[in-house]
């Protein structure tokens, strides 16, 4: 997923003077392409996110399209302020990436492993945010959010788990995409690096899967459809079980057509043990073999009904 950012970023600086790359000394070999293709477009603000975020604004002020990049754990947790008041306030047309979301940076500890981003700006006014499980639609997603003219968060797991779409996938503002189809009457719904769990729970269960690239908006009226011919819903998600995705589905159905949820994330604690990414997603339950143990018996649950 990062050779496909790195492509990205480079593809719209060179379609688009415009665009303008800002990291908080981050990303170096990630950026090698990028100074060498596109060096009066890139801004390297040092170790001062939050000075990045304001330097940011007054570009998009300016007329330019700024990027601006670095670890989730400080982009976004920590200029939340920054991006509120500076960017959101204004509706200026910024996008903010956060790589190594969720659990990737597990041997760096809590500080920094990044499981409430979602959380933190879901309640920000006019952010949108994007949460691609794959290359393509990570790629499909930064075409999209250079479009859209308004605030982006673009949050990128680094641990790449491998493809999901066999090509660009077809999105929409909002929109769930269909990654598997299923004749179970539970449905999967993930986003992130949990789409390749969800896909192998969807075999074995032969369950419908789709993918959330756009968390926020979410598309109200897509999930109540889906939730007219299910029983129930699991969502799965390598952040916090509050606040994020599952979070976001539940309250997008509570008002049409209800459904019990099973939401799949991080629970209410930090990591305790420091390892691999593979020993953190097991650490907080979020391994494959611990995930089919909440999923098989609350989908046979609910098959019956």
């Amino acid at each position: 997923m990062r050779a496909a950012f790195s492509s990205a970023l480079i593809e719209a600086a060179v379609n688009d003077e415009r665009v303008v790359l800002l990291t908080g000394d981050h990303g170096y070999a990630l950026f090698d392409e990028f100074r060498k293709r596109c060096p009066h477009q890139y801004i390297n603000a040092g170790i001062a996110e939050q000075n990045m975020v304001g330097v940011a604004a007054g570009l998009a002020k300016a007329g330019l399209r700024p990027i601006v990049y670095g670890l989730s754990a400080f982009v976004p947790v920590r200029v939340l302020e920054q991006i509120k008041i500076d960017v959101c306030y204004e509706k200026l047309p910024v996008i903010f990436t956060g790589d190594g979301a969720g659990l990737v940076y597990s041997t760096l500890g809590t500080s920094h492993q990044s499981f409430e981003d979602i959380a933190c700006l879901r309640a920000v006014p006019y952010i949108d945010i994007m949460s691609p499980c794959d290359a393509h639609e990570l790629t499909a997603c930064m075409r999209m959010a250079l479009e859209l003219e308004a605030p982006v968060y673009f949050r990128m797991g680094k641990a790449d788990v491998g493809p999901v779409h066999s090509s660009l996938p077809k999105l929409k503002r909002g929109g769930l995409t269909q990654v598997r189809t299923g004749n179970h009457p539970v449905v999967l719904i993930a986003t992130g690096s949990m789409v390749k769990t969800a896909c192998a729970l969807g075999d074995e269960l032969d369950a419908s899967v789709w993918s959330v690239p756009w968390i926020k908006p979410l598309d109200a009226v897509q999930l109540g459809g889906l939730a007219t011919s299910a029983t129930a819903f699991i969502t799965m998600e390598e952040h916090s079980s509050v606040g994020g995705l599952g979070g976001a589905v539940v309250e997008a159905i509570s008002e049409a057509t209800p459904v019990p949820v099973l939401r799949i994330g991080i629970g209410q604690r930090f990591s305790e043990t420091c390892g691999s990414h593979a020993h953190a997603m097991r650490e907080h339950g979020l391994d494959f073999s611990t995930v089919r143990e909440r999923v098989i018996p609350f989908a046979a649950k609910w098959k019956a009904v």
